[in-house]
């Protein structure tokens, strides 16, 4: 069906009947400031929600990274104990060959 008919034909029936006492002042105006309203865009909605939580993570990124640091400096030193595992592997390797 035709849209613009169909507004037409709902426009006359409206107009055909005159509003009662039960219709509450201004209420037409309301309704259709209701009705132009735009509708929400989707992507909008989405990239907000990502925004949001890209923060959170870089949030969370740098409250791990400063427990991570405050808790080697307790502890032994990272590298040492890399170093040592990694030529401990290639001291291994070395000892098959021969």
């Amino acid at each position: 069906m035709d849209l613009t008919k169909l507004q037409d034909k709902l426009i006359a029936a409206a107009r055909s009947r005159p509003p009662g006492d039960q219709v509450p002042y201004a209420f037409e105006k309301r309704v259709m400031a209701n009705l132009r309203q735009p509708l929400a865009d989707a992507w909008s909605s989405w990239g907000s929600a990502l925004w949001r939580a890209a923060f959170s993570c870089v949030v969370a990124m740098l409250l791990v990274m400063a427990w991570s640091q405050a808790s080697t400096r307790t502890s032994a030193d990272l590298s040492q104990a890399f170093e040592k595992t990694v030529l401990a592997a290639a001291d291994h390797f070395d000892e098959d060959l021969q």
